[in-house]
């Protein structure tokens, strides 16, 4: 509790208690807190059960264990990340039009279905296995991409009805930190109960003499985490649908009827605003720059512990103590968005990112974990940011349409860096000529001499894009 604020803690009475009586619909009543409000409670619950998955900190290992290859374990990466590209936008203008809470129930459902997939995939058939691997992943595709903005505009939409929209950070500052608390659980957990010679140590001190293996523990993780899409699901049945007001002043703002062809509409709209809007246009880029490099660095990060000579039974207490960087840094960009200028916001993240990067490279053994850690934050920032200023900019009718067009360019720029890199190492291996089969030292040796591209490139996409919008606003003046 001594990372947890008093608002953490009753906002988490508030959730549990399950107090329904004040709601977007109760615009009479007194609100002294945004967390006497259910959609935002709900919102909070939904963005921890959905995100905090106990198989994280074995992600890769527990596919492998499973039977497949690293190849089949990349292509699976790449039916992820395209499922999200292709449904993000569209999926955001359906919650626009249809509701936020039928998306959100939709993301919840499919992850439930993921989990039951994983629960049940069968092992020694690798053609087989490979199968439910890719719907598992289709499926986790559309949850991502169903999700990613309705959670927001669900609950934003509920604060503005309500006249509490300069609360939203606040809202934010909780989340972030209870999901960060809820991170260290599951991440410590999922890592123990994965571990067989753990587990039979553990059952020896209670006095059991069961010896587990790694096919008893392969799925302990993912049970789990199936526990968490059931009250994924929970959460999200309780929400209060809340419809965006149709705005007759202006027709570019106005409420959409149910159709195909208006969620295009809307769409094109939403897209023609953002570019119309450079304000948000150049948060949304920002991000997009921060997201795609730090999540590829942290994609990559069981390796760089392995080379900072750190030891694989630390990997899940490390996930735990990155989350705990989760439950003061929200609070800290909050005081910065609220009291500085977005001037400010940018440059403190971009520091931040930077000396962390930077000082990943000199792979420093053991000390090398404490750059890592500052580099991690600034995703921390990024996020809390990128959600302040967009909510504050976006009307109710298109907020769940322009989130998804930031969750589409954060997942492009995450794809596209991981192309752009895999070139890079491809590129570095060809000319180690006469070696035949790469060894495992000459792998290791490729990734440091190739590590010190992020922070090059964030360096140089921070200048481009600052140029860029110095020019805009001039010849917008």
């Amino acid at each position: 509790m001594h990372y947890l604020s008093r608002h953490v803690f009753n906002s988490a009475i508030l959730f549990f208690r399950g107090d329904n009586t004040l709601n977007a619909d109760s615009s009479q009543t007194a609100i002294s807190s945004p967390f006497q409000v259910n959609n935002v409670r709900q919102f909070i619950a939904f963005r921890v059960f959905f995100n905090c998955r106990f198989y994280y900190p074995v992600f890769t290992v527990l596919f492998l264990d499973f039977g497949l290859s690293v190849a089949q374990f990349s292509i699976l990466n790449a039916v992820w990340a395209a499922t999200i590209v292709l449904a993000e936008v569209p999926s955001g203008a359906l919650a626009d039009i249809v509701g936020r809470k039928r998306l959100l129930v939709f993301a919840a459902c499919s992850m439930l279905v993921e989990m039951v997939i994983l629960c049940a995939a069968p092992q020694g058939n690798v053609n087989l296995l490979f199968g439910f691997f890719v719907v598992n992943r289709v499926l986790s595709g559309l949850a991502e991409a169903a999700a990613s903005g309705a959670d927001e505009a669900i609950a934003y939409d509920a604060l503005q009805d309500l006249g509490l929209a300069d609360q939203w950070g606040h809202v934010l500052d909780v989340q972030m930190r209870l999901r960060s608390g809820m991170f260290i659980f599951t991440m410590t957990l999922g890592a123990v109960v994965y571990d067989p010679d753990l587990m039979t140590r553990i059952a020896g001190f209670c006095g059991s003499a069961i010896t587990f293996a790694q096919s008893d523990t392969l799925r302990y993780p993912i049970y789990l985490t199936l526990v968490l899409a059931v009250l994924t699901l929970v959460s999200t049945l309780r929400l209060d649908e809340v419809r965006p007001p149709a705005a007759t002043s202006v027709a570019d703002d106005r409420a959409p009827a149910g159709s195909v062809i208006e969620a295009f509409r809307l769409t094109l709209d939403s897209g023609r605003w953002i570019l119309k809007t450079p304000f948000v246009l150049a948060v949304i880029l920002f991000g997009m720059l921060f997201d795609g490099i730090l999540r590829m660095v942290i994609t990559l990060a069981s390796q760089y512990y392995r080379m900072v000579q750190l030891p694989e039974s630390s990997y899940g207490v490390i996930g735990s103590v990155m989350a705990v960087t989760g439950m003061f840094i929200p609070r800290l960009a909050r005081w910065i968005a609220e009291n500085r200028s977005p001037a400010t916001c940018l440059w403190t993240t971009a520091a931040t990112a930077l000396a962390g990067l930077t000082g990943m490279t000199f792979f420093w053994p053991i000390l090398g974990l404490v750059p890592a850690l500052v580099a991690f934050s600034a995703l921390y920032m990024v996020g809390f940011y990128v959600s302040y200023f967009v909510n504050q900019q976006t009307v109710s009718s298109r907020r769940a349409t322009v989130l998804s067009f930031k969750g589409l360019a954060y997942n492009l720029s995450y794809g596209g860096i991981g192309i752009i890199y895999a070139a890079l190492l491809e590129l570095k291996k060809r000319g180690l000529q006469g070696i035949d089969g790469l060894t495992e030292d000459v792998e290791n040796c490729v990734f440091m001499n190739t590590f010190d591209w992020f922070p090059i490139s964030l360096g140089i996409g921070l200048v481009v894009m600052a140029a860029a919008v110095m020019i805009r606003r001039r010849r917008d003046r």
